[in-house]
């Protein structure tokens, strides 16, 4: 089994931050000699250790768990940089109006990157009334179905769930624009311009 954190994710952090060992134990009242084990692999620190140390490294306890530093250049929330990220084990849906470090049932969430829909993943808009009927000529059954749709607008996000044997079709006010996402089960995100 691996380790929790690893040494070289504390030295390469401890070193941009510009601190010596000692002065990082000092930081978190252990040794310098602690910080070397942690940091050669000796030694690991305790758990209760972790998010004084990584408060002290400037990161995020889990992006000290992963060993990634990730900068959120979207601090202003625009929607329309938004991601997806489904965890595999679950099915899941996490979005986030930016970057930053997810995980659901042990599982590190990469962000999901949508292509242009053809074929089954198609995403199909028609007008019904005053809404929008979003479908997908895709099938729906237990192994192989479209798991949520959702639209992104400049100012809101809406998201669908849907189930096997149920139909890939939702209605959405598309009058802010934005685009559309669907999400299969086997083949990932698809997006479309609205």
């Amino acid at each position: 089994m691996g380790n929790y954190v690893t040494g070289e994710t504390i030295r390469s952090l401890r070193e941009k931050k510009g601190y010596t060992q000692k002065e990082l134990g000092e930081t978190l009242m252990v040794t310098d000699r602690a910080v070397s084990k942690w940091e050669t692999g000796r030694g690991l620190p305790d758990i209760t250790l972790l998010e004084p140390l990584a408060t002290a490294l400037g990161v995020s306890v889990a992006e000290l768990l992963s060993g990634e530093h990730i900068v959120n250049r979207n601090r202003a929330g625009n929607m329309t940089r938004s991601v997806f990220h489904v965890c595999p084990v679950c099915g899941n849906v996490l979005f986030s109006t930016g970057q930053g470090a997810f995980s659901c049932c042990g599982v590190s969430l990469p962000a999901l990157e949508a292509e242009e829909g053809e074929g089954e993943h198609e995403i199909r808009i028609e007008k019904v009334e005053d809404e929008h009927f979003v479908s997908l000529p895709h099938p729906m059954d237990k192994a192989h179905h479209i798991s949520f749709l959702a639209h992104v607008a400049v100012d809101a996000v809406r998201i669908v769930k849907l189930y096997p044997e149920g139909d890939a079709a939702a209605r959405f006010s598309l009058g802010r624009g934005g685009r559309l996402y669907s999400f299969c089960s086997h083949h990932g995100l698809f997006a479309r311009k609205v």
